[in-house]
């Protein structure tokens, strides 16, 4: 079995706290760290290092774990950029809105939409993420939502059916119907093509009965759960995250402490995402009170073509760092164990022993430098296992 030495790094970030300074984030500095079979099989002092088949050399610089994505709707049609100039002039409802990345999607064909997606992946890949969670959604009907889920499980594993994304217009006027379709025949369809079961449980979407309808149903398939909610205001979408042991409850932009107590008692993530305020100009919710209340957090992306087209979990950083007070330790650990544990994952975001050897090398000396240079080139070298 082939080895690969990385040597010379000045900061390693390991996400073990048995390990470096025994820290949340784990740091050594002026360390090396051996893979072997696709996993990490080693890690120790620079000088202490055994010899390996094949040396990177890191110069110095800060070595971390690949970025976790755990809240990606990477798979459309189209864009939207009409819609995002209209908000940055004051004008919300003045076009399109959802309903045309609908449209877009639903006339694509699979080259399209696996030409489009494998762009993002890149630049995913390009800016450190190693693991992405990718949704359905702008289908919106069984047809596309079984294409959407297909061609996404090219790319990922951590594929996602959000056919309760809206109440598309031909369902305007019989909601219940659209719920029995999501509920039934097309998650039936789709079940094969996902591992996560999600629903938009917000105002101008689903309501918090509905979302449980729909989450039982996919529980019941054997989907696990997971839930946007709390985006635009009190929707029950936290309380109901917590019921059914969702792995994360995303968005949470408006959280009373006693939802945060209870997130902080379970196991459901909070996962945050300052690409969709920033592009929305909503206000950011302020980190500080989910980890003074315990709450585990995750960062992500939200990756989509109306209300967050960002691909970079850099930018995803800087951004919380400066908008919601995190502070850059909690940032970091957010965008990847945090994401992993937002996937009930323990075998990325980390680089302990026998952890994936998922590693990003930095163009940079220390970590820290991800927020402090928001927009540098600061990704020199990915490795995906």
């Amino acid at each position: 079995m082939a080895s690969q030495l990385i040597s010379n790094i000045g900061q390693l970030i390991s996400n073990d706290p048995n390990l470096g300074d025994q820290s949340e984030l784990g740091i050594s500095l002026n360390s090396a760290l051996i893979i072997e079979g696709g996993r990490i099989a080693w890690i120790g002092d620079n000088e202490s290092a055994p010899s390996a088949d094949s040396k990177i050399d890191a110069e110095g610089c800060a070595v971390i774990p690949g970025f976790v994505d755990s809240h990606s709707h990477a798979i459309f049609a189209g864009d939207r950029l009409n819609d995002f100039t209209a908000r940055m002039a004051g004008k919300k409802y003045a076009t399109g809105g959802i309903a045309t990345t609908i449209s877009a999607t639903r006339d694509a064909s699979d080259g399209e939409l696996r030409n489009n997606l494998s762009k993002i992946v890149r630049e995913f890949k390009a800016s450190g993420i190693t693991t992405y969670e990718v949704k359905s959604g702008y289908g919106l009907d069984t047809d596309t939502e079984v294409r959407l889920l297909k061609i996404a499980r090219e790319f990922t594993t951590e594929t996602t059916f959000l056919g309760a994304h809206v109440i598309p217009a031909e369902y305007a006027n019989d909601r219940a119907g659209y719920v029995k379709l999501v509920a039934g025949s097309a998650l039936d369809a789709c079940a094969p093509y996902a591992k996560w079961i999600d629903v938009f449980c917000d105002k101008g979407a689903f309501t918090k009965e509905e979302a449980r309808i729909i989450l039982e149903a996919g529980i019941a398939k054997g989907l696990q759960p997971r839930l946007h909610g709390n985006q635009f205001g009190d929707s029950g979408g936290i309380e109901l995250a917590v019921e059914l042991n969702c792995a994360s409850v995303d968005h949470c932009t408006y959280t009373t402490d006693s939802q945060l107590q209870l997130l902080a008692n379970s196991s459901t993530v909070a996962t945050l995402l300052p690409g969709a305020e920033f592009s929305t100009r909503s206000p950011y919710p302020d980190a500080r009170r989910f980890y003074k209340a315990g709450v585990s957090v995750a960062l992500a992306t939200d990756c989509n073509p109306g209300t967050s087209f960002i691909s970079s979990m850099p930018w995803i950083i800087a951004t919380a760092v400066r908008e919601m007070f995190f502070s850059p330790a909690q940032a970091l650990y957010a965008a990847t164990r945090g994401g992993a544990r937002a996937l009930r994952r323990s075998d990325i975001g980390n680089l302990a022993i026998g952890s994936r050897a998922d590693i990003v090398i930095l163009n940079a000396p220390r970590y820290e430098f991800l927020a402090y240079r928001p927009g540098a080139t600061l990704i020199s070298l990915v490795i995906q296992s």
